[in-house]
């Protein structure tokens, strides 16, 4: 089985390709904007026909998208979240038309959710933030394509890895530097949001579900812990695990897509039943490898 992973370079995408190429039989070409091995990529610039070419060389049984931005300015957004995905449904149809697409969109899809009440598949999406604003673009182009697609909507993903534009990432590297001193200081957004965190090891194990998963399959799908947790609670999990005695200050000012979106859960039972996808780790899981992979990276 050829799969070609687009984006793999990234946080998700490198976890993603490393779980693919697990896969027996499984052959892997990653394509990106630095990709060596005769497929770059480039969905934010790429015409469609240079795209199909590029698809038709590389034979394809099935494409995964990983390739987004979460922050920047509003055109790198629309260009990389939106555009790519239209983009490359295009390509697809004229190169590749029968290989089935695994598209990674956002919770941030969806916008603010109702405290209590995980919000399923089936929901009104109603972004809030440039970020979720254009990766719902991105999943109605895909939605809309009439390819053998399937959009999975990742809540908050966690893990070893995550980078410092997350605020898990943000969060670990802020107490690696603040170490054991007790006078640290860490100032940080407002922690009282409630997210839905997912292990990214999770995230991958539902690529590999969805790529593999015979039929088709819903046109969205949500990837997620399937229970809202206060921002609070994941950064004092990571405190203690690094043994942190300083203290913290939170203030109003968050991150730009987080605005305006005090809770969110997503419903993960559709997940269950489409690719028997459940989440394999629990939060605490996912701090514990988060943790360990920042400080195995201590020089």
């Amino acid at each position: 089985m050829r799969i070609l992973v687009l984006g793999g370079t990234g946080y998700l995408g490198r976890h993603v390709a490393v779980r693919l190429r697990a896969l027996p039989g499984a052959r892997i070409l990653a394509a990106d904007r630095s990709s060596t091995d005769g497929f770059g990529v480039d969905l934010a610039a790429d015409p469609v026909e240079r795209l199909a070419k590029t698809l038709a060389a590389a034979a394809p049984d099935a494409v995964v998208n990983c390739a987004g931005v979460t922050g920047g300015d509003p055109v790198t957004l629309a260009e990389v979240n939106a555009r790519g995905p239209a983009v490359l449904c295009a390509a697809l149809r004229e190169a590749a038309p029968t290989a089935r697409l695994v598209h990674l969109g956002s919770a941030a899809e969806y916008g603010p959710g109702v405290p209590g009440t995980p919000v399923t598949e089936s929901a009104p999406a109603c972004p809030v933030t440039l970020y979720g604003a254009t990766k719902l673009a991105g999943t109605v182009a895909i939605t809309a394509s009439a390819l053998d697609a399937v959009v999975l909507r990742v809540g908050n993903p966690v893990g070893p890895g995550a980078p410092v534009a997350s605020l898990p990432g943000r969060l670990a590297s802020l107490l690696r530097t603040a170490g054991p001193n007790p006078e640290a200081v860490l100032r940080l957004g407002d922690l009282s949001a409630h997210r839905d965190f997912v292990d990214v090891r999770d995230v991958a194990r539902a690529v590999v579900l969805a790529v593999t998963t015979p039929g088709p399959l819903p046109p969205v799908l949500n990837i997620g812990g399937g229970t809202a947790v206060a921002v609070g609670e994941l950064a004092e999990g990571l405190a203690r695990r690094a043994g942190f005695s300083g203290r913290w200050e939170e203030n109003a000012d968050g991150s730009a897509r987080s605005a305006r979106v005090s809770w969110q859960c997503s419903d993960i039972s559709a997940a269950a039943r489409a690719l028997g996808w459940r989440p394999a780790h629990t939060l605490d899981d996912a701090l514990t490898a988060l943790w360990s992979a920042t400080t195995e990276a201590m020089p």
